[in-house]
């Protein structure tokens, strides 16, 4: 398209008070090559007014638009101006609000900040969505428990076709196995039928959804919208096409027969899975001979939050406790439940239902660590504590232990299974890796054709819990258009899996609608821009493969890359890898930033430092800083980037071959607790400039004046003092030996 510039400055919020504007203009214009009458300023620039001169001039053919203002974190909706370029430069936040009014260091910053955006709109091109065809609607929700049937219905409820896939011969899971529920309704005192029955007769009565059953999924091919998945029942096979995948394939219990030294394999030594059972079938008893048990010992986090068992707590096992203890004292008014306990934790409307059996006079609480279970003849037993309420040592007679067993997600067997053989792999074990392959594999649910593996990844650390982010996004996975719910994500009660299922299911409609409009899914759910990779110079050196933390790139025979595309969140970690710099978006690409990197004004005194600031965290918290009118070091100048795993290394010799003194990066926090928006950027980016830090030593360039940083968004009153111990170090080095040449 040919190109009309409009260049709009805004005054208002302090920015006038701040710069002077007539001086901004002038400078733009003559930095950035374009003619002094396309830039304007306005007193206040989202008025009406304001947005009305902007209007009119794209009316007249204005088609590529620069607006100096306030962050583009804000008043997004009143600068979009659809069918053209337009690129925000945040003179408010980040000069205004940070830095020493009238100032040469404020003026020159403002400066450099609107030629980058003009630079930035020379050379982009305006972005058109990628819609792909023969795209499906169809939502797949694979399991048929309580959170599975809950999605389906929330699916075809919205008017979306749904496939519920369920290996068991009936739909249900675990939540049939109930006797009863936990209190649903104030005053939260009786216990509830289980919910699920009825919700499997609307499942079943509901014209949107078919129903597999007896069936498991043997593959799953293609990428949102366009997913090929093949569902095997009773020796047949059906491939249907979907266009997002939930994933609820539930938990199972932990084993118990790991917990020995809390009586499991006595006698009369039950699970909370038991006990359902039991209760189901009528009264309460000892396994051991029949009768009728009077005394009967819970054992909370038999299991949970335990190193050697399962690190995490369970979520459900303390009102489960509560509501079997009623089972106790409802079929029998003389027995007694005692319930050893860490800490009750039953969050919500629970803690109503926990104090209301506290004042069952039958019902014993007491906190403490049960240390063993022995015999106590007669076929009781004795549940042995410590560290109790008290201080003392305890020693309870019971004719009856329930072991509060705690949940394991549906993924982690398989999970540990792959990482078993990746890792075999890695360190070349070929005997383990064999061992490996020979066994019996676990039942795998997805049976995914990525490169990255079958099945979906779940964080470090996270015990085989199926999430991509558990603190940015709930429900997505690392695998685009595949969303967890229920306790395959984490672990829930019922209620809380109903409520998750809703999220789910909202999360695949926003998906298969998103893929239809040919934009990205998440976390940039505006972005119509997608990868465009010039293959004729590609090298086939996998980086862009392997680096991609969503597995959007597949490779042919011959290794070269092949993009899908609907799997691609736009992080750009894929530009960021390739030496040979041929993966661009239409408004991000290394050319462009690097020309932005290139137009900084670099002073003959004093030092100048360019810090690319992660879109998701860093550049948030800057924002949060200004807004608290925190000051920002005036030498250090502030590029957004997508991702820190879209930098490209190319752009650290762009910097020091201008002069500029020092390069920042700031990114999300990586890590076992991680809160990287695309998983893995802040790492890969740490690896690579970990590689670049050699090659400055060799150019005799200290290593310290690139440096990268974890920012979390919360650490807005931080930031600032992080950025001036690094402006500090670089004070202690000097300037770029470079500088002026």
């Amino acid at each position: 398209m040919d190109k009309k510039y409009g260049i709009y400055i805004c005054k208002g919020c302090g920015i006038e008070k701040a710069l002077d504007i007539e001086k901004l203009s002038k400078n733009a214009a003559k930095g950035a090559k374009v003619p002094e009458e396309t830039v304007k300023n306005h007193p206040i620039l989202c008025s009406p007014e304001g947005l009305q001169l902007i209007k009119s001039d794209i009316k007249e053919g204005t088609n590529t638009i620069v607006i100096a203002a306030c962050s583009p974190r804000v008043k997004y909706e009143e600068f979009d101006f659809t069918g053209t370029i337009t690129e925000r430069v945040n003179i408010r936040e980040l000069v205004a609000w940070s830095q020493q009014p009238n100032t040469e260091e404020a003026q020159m910053t403002a400066a450099d900040y609107l030629r980058m955006g003009i630079i930035k709109v020379q050379k982009g091109t305006l972005p058109e969505p990628n819609v792909l065809e023969d795209l499906s609607k169809t939502i797949l929700v694979v399991g048929g428990g309580i959170s599975g049937v809950s999605a389906a219905l929330e699916a075809a409820n919205a008017g979306y076709q749904v496939v519920l896939v369920e290996k068991e011969a009936e739909l249900g899971g675990w939540a049939t196995k109930l006797y009863k529920e936990v209190p649903r309704q104030y005053p939260y005192e009786k216990l509830d039928d289980p919910i699920i029955f009825s919700k499997i007769k609307e499942v079943e009565s509901n014209t949107n959804i078919k129903v597999f059953k007896s069936s498991v999924v043997d593959k799953t091919d293609g990428q949102p919208g366009l997913l090929d998945v093949t569902i095997r029942n009773n020796g047949t096979s059906e491939t249907i096409r979907v266009g997002a995948v939930i994933m609820a394939s539930g938990w199972k219990p932990y084993d118990a027969a790991k917990l020995g030294h809390l009586g499991y394999g006595k006698p009369n030594v039950i699970t909370s899975v038991q006990m359902e059972e039991m209760a189901k079938k009528g009264k309460i008893i000892r396994p051991s001979d029949g009768k009728e048990a009077k005394k009967v010992a819970f054992i909370q986090c038999a299991g949970s939050r335990d190193p050697n068992h399962l690190p995490y707590c369970s979520s459900f096992c303390c009102a489960t406790s509560l509501k079997q203890a009623k089972y106790v004292r409802e079929k029998n008014s003389d027995a007694i439940a005692m319930i050893f306990y860490k800490d009750i934790r039953t969050p919500g409307q629970s803690e109503i239902f926990y104090k209301n059996m506290q004042n069952d006079p039958g019902v014993l609480l007491t906190k403490a660590d049960v240390t063993g279970i022995s015999d106590a003849g007669n076929s009781s037993l004795f549940v042995e504590a410590e560290n109790a309420l008290l201080g003392e040592k305890i020693k309870v007679e019971a004719d009856l232990v329930v072991l509060a067993i705690g949940v394991v997600p549906g993924t982690r067997a398989p999970q540990e299974y792959l990482d078993g053989l990746t890792e075999a792999q890695k360190k070349g074990d070929d005997a383990k890796a064999k061992y490996l392959e020979e066994t019996p594999k676990p039942e795998f649910i997805l049976n995914l054709d990525y490169r990255q593996g079958p099945e979906i990844p779940s964080l470090e650390g996270a015990y085989g819990f199926a999430d991509s982010n558990f603190i940015c996004f709930q429900y997505e996975t690392r695998r685009t258009g595949i969303y967890a719910a229920g306790c395959v994500r984490q672990p829930m009660n019922m209620s809380e899996a109903q409520l998750d299922a809703a999220g789910t299911a909202m999360k695949a409609i926003q998906c298969v609608e998103h893929v239809a409009k040919g934009i990205a899914v998440h976390p940039r759910t505006w972005d119509v821009t997608y990868p465009d990779v010039n293959l004729l110079k590609c090298t086939a050196c996998k980086r862009c493969t392997e680096e991609c933390p969503f597995g959007a790139i597949e490779e042919d025979a011959k290794g070269i890359p092949s993009y899908k595309i609907n799997r691609c969140r736009r992080c750009g970690t894929c530009m960021g890898a390739c030496p040979e710099r041929i993966v661009s978006f239409k408004d991000y690409s290394v050319d462009m930033i690097g020309s932005m990197i290139k137009s900084i004004e670099v002073p003959d005194e004093g030092l100048r430092i360019i810090a690319l600031a992660c879109e998701n965290d860093a550049y948030p918290a800057l924002d949060s800083a200004a807004i608290n009118r925190k000051q920002l070091n005036p030498s250090v100048g502030f590029i957004p980037v997508r991702c820190l795993g879209s930098t490209n290394l190319v752009w650290v010799a762009d910097a020091f071959s201008r002069g500029i003194d020092g390069l920042l990066l700031l990114g999300c926090k990586y890590g076992e607790n991680y809160q990287c928006h695309f998983i893995k950027g802040s790492e890969l980016a740490n690896y690579r400039f970990s590689k670049i830090q050699e090659t400055l030593d060799k150019l005799q360039l200290e290593a310290e004046r690139c440096q990268l940083m974890q920012v979390a968004i919360s650490e807005y009153d931080k930031l600032p003092d992080m950025v001036n111990e690094f402006v500090k170090r670089l004070e202690e080095i000097g300037p770029n030996p470079f500088k002026g040449f």
